[in-house]
């Protein structure tokens, strides 16, 4: 630690955001940079720990007190080679990560000013990629290969850690490009997809063969491929979005959050839709109903389309006023109130909110008839009881996006060759989560095949 009384003389300072009135009038990122000078004095504020929570939060065990002194010290080289050996894709958490690590801060429980890890670390990767210490690695070959199905962050982090191992990677991915959820789910505003293309060269320069337009289906996988692979690893994510089975689901204007996410993130890359399969909110009043980051991304791409008003509703009790939690308490994330981005560009709020029917005209939506609810202790325990609290009334609308989560997918019985990871194997979870369980997948294959 260069500075040991930088976290007392230092304040955190956040990067922020583009203003209201610029960054809703295009999809580029909205979180701006800090000059070099300021990002060092931000990582001179990590106060080396004896024992660093950050560690422990972190699903990847990134080593940020390391990568910060380094970062402080102007030695960025050496940075990036600290942030690497945990985190093979820093672009993508740097950007999109809800940054667990800063939460088990032990700055945070002092005065609430983490250390900034996650905009240090998107700093460092992309000064690497700027300087050039970023070059193909290409690995000596063992003659083994694998199949990875799924192209989103778990499979790609299970692909280059297979890589390096030594073994032919071939990635197959239904989508016309690489990314999953990355691509298609998430906002460029927040993630500008040259980043996902610029990564996938680098992975494809290393050897690494990607397959699109490809589905395999599961019952493939143990017969029709089988001789072509010495292991298989299954990253298909959650694909199957969780619905909402009130009367008027079929009127056109309700679509799941990600039917509209990823046809204007295809859009924006060249994709043209015609006028009846275009989603937009241009010009109309907007419901999203749950109130998850999908939800917020949602309403930064509706005001983004041009709507004319957004509401945002959730069953679940509004949560907590931060910073703290007293039922998560330090180092635990704080399930607190979360204000992004997309809240501050306006929209209205309401939790404990039951919908209970899609109302429309000549088979198009126009309003959504609501309840609000409260929860009440279950005598028996378990899951607490909804209950009524006040008559229902219409929220208007002529856009419904559901944003509600995802089911988490089931199985069959696979060969033991056959690997599961990231959210197909966990459920819906964070990108970071889905990377370490790619790379944790990744040993276990190598582990299996070595025997």
């Amino acid at each position: 630690m260069g500075n040991p009384k930088a976290f007392l003389e230092i304040h955190r300072q956040e990067a922020g955001y583009r203003p209201i009135h610029d960054r809703i009038h295009d999809f580029g990122e909205v979180e701006q940079t800090l000059n070099t000078h300021q990002r060092r004095e931000q990582a001179s504020r990590c106060m080396d720990c004896g024992v660093p929570f950050c560690h422990w939060a972190c699903p990847l065990g990134n080593k940020a007190p390391e990568w910060n002194d380094a970062l402080y010290k102007g030695d960025w080289e050496l940075a990036f080679r600290l942030l690497t050996s945990t985190n093979p894709f820093p672009e993508f958490t740097g950007r999109i990560c809800p940054a667990l690590c800063e939460k088990a801060c032990v700055l945070n429980r002092f005065n609430h000013e983490p250390t900034t890890n996650r905009e240090d670390e998107c700093a460092i990767i992309e000064g690497a990629f700027r300087e050039g210490y970023i070059q193909p690695r290409v690995p000596v070959r063992n003659g083994m290969s694998v199949a990875v199905i799924g192209a989103g962050p778990a499979g790609l982090a299970a692909a280059d850690a297979l890589n390096q191992m030594g073994y032919t990677v071939t990635v197959f991915e239904k989508n016309e490009a690489a990314g999953g959820l990355l691509r298609y789910g998430i906002p460029n505003f927040k993630l500008n997809k040259a980043i996902i293309d610029r990564r996938i060269k680098m992975m494809e320069q290393e050897g690494i063969a990607f397959r699109y337009g490809e589905a395999v289906p599961y019952a493939a996988i143990s017969s029709q491929l089988a001789p072509q692979y010495s292991a298989y690893v299954l990253a298909t994510g959650t694909p199957t979005a969780r619905d909402l089975k009130a009367p008027g689901r079929q009127l056109k204007g309700v679509h799941f959050a990600l039917e509209l996410l990823s046809q204007q993130n295809r859009v924006l890359a060249g994709i043209e839709f015609s006028k009846d399969d275009r989603i937009t909110a241009h010009g109309k009043d907007v419901l999203v109903i749950g109130g998850g980051d999908t939800g917020s991304d949602c309403i930064g791409t509706a005001h983004r389309q041009g709507c004319k008003s957004v509401t945002q509703i959730e069953i679940m009790p509004r949560p907590v006023e931060g910073p703290d939690d007293p039922q998560n308490p330090w180092p635990n994330w704080p399930r607190t109130l979360k204000t992004t981005s997309s809240h501050e560009e306006g929209c209205t709020r309401r939790w404990n909110i039951n919908t209970l029917e899609f109302l429309g005209e000549d088979g198009h939506l126009t309003g959504v008839k609501v309840q609000e609810i409260d929860w009440k202790p279950n005598p028996d325990g378990g899951r607490p009881i909804m209950v009524a609290k006040s008559e229902p009334f219409i929220i208007k609308a002529e856009l419904c996006l559901l944003a509600m989560g995802f089911l988490k997918p089931e199985h069959p019985e696979y060969p033991a060759n056959v690997f599961v990871c990231g959210d197909a194997q966990n459920g819906a979870s964070l990108v970071v989560r889905a990377m370490a369980s790619g790379i944790e997948t990744a040993k276990k294959v190598n582990e299996y095949l070595t025997k």
